[in-house]
Protein backbone atom coordinates (compact mmCIF):
# COMPACT_ATOMS: atom_id res chain seq x y z
CA UNK A 1 0.00 0.00 0.00
CA UNK A 2 1.39 3.37 -1.02
CA UNK A 3 1.91 6.36 1.26
CA UNK A 4 -1.19 8.21 2.39
CA UNK A 5 -1.49 11.54 0.63
CA UNK A 6 -2.12 14.49 2.93
CA UNK A 7 -5.49 16.04 2.17
CA UNK A 8 -5.34 19.72 1.38
CA UNK A 9 -7.31 22.19 3.43
CA UNK A 10 -9.66 24.03 0.98
CA UNK A 11 -9.31 27.29 2.92
CA UNK A 12 -5.54 27.01 2.79
CA UNK A 13 -5.74 26.49 -0.95
CA UNK A 14 -7.85 29.62 -1.37
CA UNK A 15 -5.42 31.66 0.76
CA UNK A 16 -2.42 30.49 -1.27
CA UNK A 17 -4.28 31.25 -4.51
CA UNK A 18 -5.09 34.81 -3.36
CA UNK A 19 -1.46 35.38 -2.30
CA UNK A 20 -0.28 34.49 -5.82
CA UNK A 21 -2.55 37.05 -7.49
CA UNK A 22 -1.24 40.45 -8.70
CA UNK A 23 -2.23 43.58 -6.69
CA UNK A 24 -5.01 44.61 -9.09
CA UNK A 25 -6.70 41.22 -8.78
CA UNK A 26 -6.41 41.39 -4.98
CA UNK A 27 -8.07 44.82 -4.99
CA UNK A 28 -10.88 43.47 -7.16
CA UNK A 29 -11.35 40.49 -4.87
CA UNK A 30 -11.44 42.80 -1.86
CA UNK A 31 -14.12 44.99 -3.45
CA UNK A 32 -16.15 41.90 -4.38
CA UNK A 33 -15.86 40.58 -0.82
CA UNK A 34 -17.01 43.95 0.54
CA UNK A 35 -20.05 44.01 -1.77
CA UNK A 36 -20.99 40.44 -0.82
CA UNK A 37 -20.64 41.34 2.86
CA UNK A 38 -22.95 44.33 2.39
CA UNK A 39 -25.55 42.15 0.66
CA UNK A 40 -25.32 39.62 3.49
CA UNK A 41 -25.76 42.33 6.14
CA UNK A 42 -28.73 43.76 4.26
CA UNK A 43 -30.42 40.36 4.34
CA UNK A 44 -29.77 39.51 8.00
CA UNK A 45 -29.89 42.93 9.73
CA UNK A 46 -33.40 44.34 9.86
CA UNK A 47 -32.64 47.58 11.73
CA UNK A 48 -29.61 49.21 10.12
CA UNK A 49 -29.03 51.36 13.22
CA UNK A 50 -27.84 48.15 14.89
CA UNK A 51 -24.81 48.27 12.58
CA UNK A 52 -23.79 51.64 14.02
CA UNK A 53 -24.20 50.30 17.55
CA UNK A 54 -22.13 47.26 16.55
CA UNK A 55 -19.44 49.56 15.08
CA UNK A 56 -19.22 51.56 18.31
CA UNK A 57 -19.12 48.32 20.33
CA UNK A 58 -16.23 46.93 18.26
CA UNK A 59 -14.41 50.27 18.63
CA UNK A 60 -14.94 50.02 22.39
CA UNK A 61 -13.49 46.49 22.37
CA UNK A 62 -10.43 47.85 20.56
CA UNK A 63 -10.00 50.53 23.23
CA UNK A 64 -10.33 47.87 25.95
CA UNK A 65 -7.43 46.04 24.28
CA UNK A 66 -5.43 49.28 24.42
CA UNK A 67 -6.25 49.76 28.08
CA UNK A 68 -5.10 46.20 28.81
CA UNK A 69 -1.83 46.84 26.96
CA UNK A 70 -1.20 50.11 28.79
CA UNK A 71 -2.05 48.81 32.27
CA UNK A 72 -0.53 45.31 32.10
CA UNK A 73 2.48 45.75 29.83
CA UNK A 74 3.25 49.31 30.99
CA UNK A 75 4.25 50.39 27.49
CA UNK A 76 2.72 52.41 24.68
CA UNK A 77 5.32 51.45 22.07
CA UNK A 78 3.75 51.20 18.63
CA UNK A 79 0.81 53.46 19.45
CA UNK A 80 0.25 56.85 17.86
CA UNK A 81 -0.57 59.58 20.38
CA UNK A 82 -1.61 61.81 17.48
CA UNK A 83 -4.22 59.33 16.25
CA UNK A 84 -5.67 59.15 19.76
CA UNK A 85 -5.80 62.96 19.94
CA UNK A 86 -7.52 63.18 16.55
CA UNK A 87 -9.99 60.53 17.69
CA UNK A 88 -10.75 62.55 20.83
CA UNK A 89 -11.29 65.69 18.73
CA UNK A 90 -13.78 64.13 16.33
CA UNK A 91 -15.57 62.34 19.18
CA UNK A 92 -15.89 65.59 21.16
CA UNK A 93 -17.24 67.46 18.12
CA UNK A 94 -19.60 64.61 17.25
CA UNK A 95 -20.79 64.46 20.85
CA UNK A 96 -21.56 68.20 20.76
CA UNK A 97 -23.49 67.77 17.50
CA UNK A 98 -25.35 64.80 18.93
CA UNK A 99 -26.43 66.76 22.01
CA UNK A 100 -27.62 69.87 20.16
CA UNK A 101 -29.03 68.15 17.07
CA UNK A 102 -30.32 64.67 17.99
CA UNK A 103 -29.90 63.21 21.46
CA UNK A 104 -30.06 59.38 21.18
CA UNK A 105 -28.17 56.14 21.90
CA UNK A 106 -25.25 57.45 19.79
CA UNK A 107 -24.75 60.23 22.35
CA UNK A 108 -24.25 57.71 25.17
CA UNK A 109 -21.91 55.54 23.10
CA UNK A 110 -19.81 58.53 22.01
CA UNK A 111 -19.58 59.76 25.62
CA UNK A 112 -18.21 56.42 26.82
CA UNK A 113 -15.76 56.16 23.92
CA UNK A 114 -14.54 59.73 24.43
CA UNK A 115 -13.90 59.16 28.15
CA UNK A 116 -11.82 56.03 27.52
CA UNK A 117 -9.93 57.71 24.66
CA UNK A 118 -9.04 60.66 26.92
CA UNK A 119 -7.76 58.17 29.51
CA UNK A 120 -5.55 56.54 26.85
CA UNK A 121 -4.19 59.97 25.84
CA UNK A 122 -3.44 60.88 29.47
CA UNK A 123 -1.66 57.56 30.04
CA UNK A 124 0.50 57.85 26.91
CA UNK A 125 1.33 61.53 27.42
CA UNK A 126 2.14 61.43 31.15
CA UNK A 127 2.43 57.94 32.69
CA UNK A 128 4.14 56.06 29.84
CA UNK A 129 5.80 58.94 28.03
CA UNK A 130 9.23 57.25 28.08
CA UNK A 131 7.99 54.33 25.97
CA UNK A 132 6.24 56.47 23.36
CA UNK A 133 8.06 56.32 20.02
CA UNK A 134 7.73 60.03 19.26
CA UNK A 135 10.24 59.87 16.40
CA UNK A 136 8.03 57.27 14.67
CA UNK A 137 4.82 59.20 15.37
CA UNK A 138 5.93 61.92 12.96
CA UNK A 139 2.90 62.82 10.86
CA UNK A 140 2.16 66.52 11.59
CA UNK A 141 -1.35 66.73 13.03
CA UNK A 142 -2.17 69.87 11.05
CA UNK A 143 -1.76 67.83 7.84
CA UNK A 144 -5.03 66.20 8.89
CA UNK A 145 -6.86 69.01 10.71
CA UNK A 146 -6.45 71.80 8.13
CA UNK A 147 -7.81 69.90 5.08
CA UNK A 148 -10.76 68.61 7.15
CA UNK A 149 -11.55 72.15 8.34
CA UNK A 150 -11.38 73.64 4.84
CA UNK A 151 -13.51 70.84 3.41
CA UNK A 152 -16.09 71.26 6.19
CA UNK A 153 -16.35 74.99 5.42
CA UNK A 154 -16.90 74.24 1.73
CA UNK A 155 -19.11 71.14 1.90
CA UNK A 156 -21.53 70.65 4.81
CA UNK A 157 -25.19 69.67 5.32
CA UNK A 158 -27.93 71.88 3.89
CA UNK A 159 -30.34 71.32 6.76
CA UNK A 160 -32.32 73.62 9.05
CA UNK A 161 -29.67 73.51 11.82
CA UNK A 162 -27.44 76.49 12.64
CA UNK A 163 -24.57 76.94 10.17
CA UNK A 164 -21.94 76.43 12.90
CA UNK A 165 -23.46 73.10 13.91
CA UNK A 166 -23.61 71.98 10.28
CA UNK A 167 -19.92 72.81 9.78
CA UNK A 168 -19.01 70.97 12.98
CA UNK A 169 -20.98 67.96 11.79
CA UNK A 170 -19.12 67.90 8.48
CA UNK A 171 -15.76 68.40 10.25
CA UNK A 172 -16.20 65.37 12.50
CA UNK A 173 -17.27 63.18 9.55
CA UNK A 174 -14.16 64.12 7.56
CA UNK A 175 -11.82 63.88 10.55
CA UNK A 176 -13.09 60.44 11.55
CA UNK A 177 -12.30 59.19 8.04
CA UNK A 178 -8.59 60.07 8.29
CA UNK A 179 -7.89 60.08 12.05
CA UNK A 180 -6.09 56.74 11.80
CA UNK A 181 -3.43 58.09 9.39
CA UNK A 182 -0.84 58.88 12.12
CA UNK A 183 -1.23 55.32 13.47
CA UNK A 184 -0.66 53.94 9.99
CA UNK A 185 2.46 56.13 9.69
CA UNK A 186 3.83 54.64 12.93
CA UNK A 187 3.24 51.12 11.61
CA UNK A 188 4.82 52.06 8.29
CA UNK A 189 7.92 53.28 10.11
CA UNK A 190 8.25 50.27 12.41
CA UNK A 191 7.25 47.59 9.80
CA UNK A 192 6.41 45.19 12.66
CA UNK A 193 3.20 45.60 14.68
CA UNK A 194 3.03 43.94 18.09
CA UNK A 195 -0.11 41.90 18.96
CA UNK A 196 -2.14 44.33 21.11
CA UNK A 197 -1.65 47.25 18.71
CA UNK A 198 -2.55 44.96 15.81
CA UNK A 199 -5.74 43.82 17.60
CA UNK A 200 -6.70 47.45 18.20
CA UNK A 201 -6.14 48.56 14.60
CA UNK A 202 -7.99 45.49 13.29
CA UNK A 203 -10.92 46.34 15.59
CA UNK A 204 -10.87 49.85 14.11
CA UNK A 205 -11.00 48.35 10.62
CA UNK A 206 -14.00 46.18 11.50
CA UNK A 207 -15.74 49.12 13.21
CA UNK A 208 -15.17 51.35 10.17
CA UNK A 209 -16.58 48.68 7.85
CA UNK A 210 -19.71 48.28 9.98
CA UNK A 211 -20.15 52.06 10.11
CA UNK A 212 -19.74 52.24 6.33
CA UNK A 213 -22.28 49.43 5.91
CA UNK A 214 -24.69 51.36 8.14
CA UNK A 215 -24.55 54.44 5.92
CA UNK A 216 -24.62 52.53 2.61
CA UNK A 217 -27.59 50.38 3.60
CA UNK A 218 -29.46 53.35 5.03
CA UNK A 219 -29.05 55.20 1.75
CA UNK A 220 -30.16 52.16 -0.25
CA UNK A 221 -33.24 51.82 1.92
CA UNK A 222 -35.89 54.02 0.32
CA UNK A 223 -37.96 53.90 3.52
CA UNK A 224 -35.18 55.53 5.54
CA UNK A 225 -35.41 59.15 6.64
CA UNK A 226 -31.61 59.43 6.50
CA UNK A 227 -31.44 61.05 3.08
CA UNK A 228 -33.89 63.77 4.06
CA UNK A 229 -32.05 64.26 7.37
CA UNK A 230 -28.73 64.71 5.54
CA UNK A 231 -30.16 67.40 3.30
CA UNK A 232 -29.48 67.88 -0.40
CA UNK A 233 -26.58 68.77 -2.68
CA UNK A 234 -23.09 67.27 -2.51
CA UNK A 235 -23.16 66.50 1.22
CA UNK A 236 -24.84 63.02 1.16
CA UNK A 237 -22.29 61.87 -1.43
CA UNK A 238 -19.43 63.26 0.69
CA UNK A 239 -20.68 61.36 3.73
CA UNK A 240 -20.73 58.13 1.74
CA UNK A 241 -17.29 58.85 0.24
CA UNK A 242 -15.85 59.54 3.72
CA UNK A 243 -17.17 56.22 5.01
CA UNK A 244 -15.72 54.35 2.03
CA UNK A 245 -12.35 56.12 2.36
CA UNK A 246 -11.93 55.26 6.03
CA UNK A 247 -12.82 51.63 5.30
CA UNK A 248 -10.29 51.27 2.48
CA UNK A 249 -7.56 53.05 4.45
CA UNK A 250 -7.54 50.12 6.89
CA UNK A 251 -8.44 47.31 4.45
CA UNK A 252 -4.81 46.58 3.51
CA UNK A 253 -3.71 46.25 7.13
CA UNK A 254 -6.70 44.02 7.95
CA UNK A 255 -5.64 41.68 5.13
CA UNK A 256 -2.14 41.28 6.60
CA UNK A 257 -3.59 40.93 10.10
CA UNK A 258 -5.84 38.03 9.04
CA UNK A 259 -2.93 36.51 7.09
CA UNK A 260 -0.67 36.66 10.15
CA UNK A 261 -3.33 35.15 12.43
CA UNK A 262 -3.97 32.35 9.93
CA UNK A 263 -0.25 31.59 9.77
CA UNK A 264 0.01 31.58 13.57
CA UNK A 265 2.26 34.63 13.80
CA UNK A 266 2.00 36.85 16.87
CA UNK A 267 3.57 39.85 15.16
CA UNK A 268 2.06 41.43 12.04
CA UNK A 269 4.86 42.09 9.55
CA UNK A 270 4.09 44.68 6.89
CA UNK A 271 5.88 44.86 3.52
CA UNK A 272 7.17 48.26 2.43
CA UNK A 273 4.49 50.61 1.16
CA UNK A 274 1.53 48.73 2.64
CA UNK A 275 0.22 51.60 4.78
Amino acid sequence: MGPVRKQKNPLQGVVHWVKRQPPKIKVGLGIAAGILSLLFLRLVVQDHDNLFVAAESVHAIGIMVLIYKLTKEKTCAGLSLKSQELTAIFLAVRLYCSVVMEYDIHTILDTMTLITTLWVIYTIRFKLKSSHLAEMDNLPIYYVLIPCTVLALLVHPKTSHHIVNRIFWAFCVYLEAVSVLPQLRVMQNTKVVEPFTAHYVFALGVARFLSCAHWVLQMLDSRSFLLSALGYGVWPSMVLLSEIVQTFILADFCYYYVKSVYEGQLMVRLPSGVV
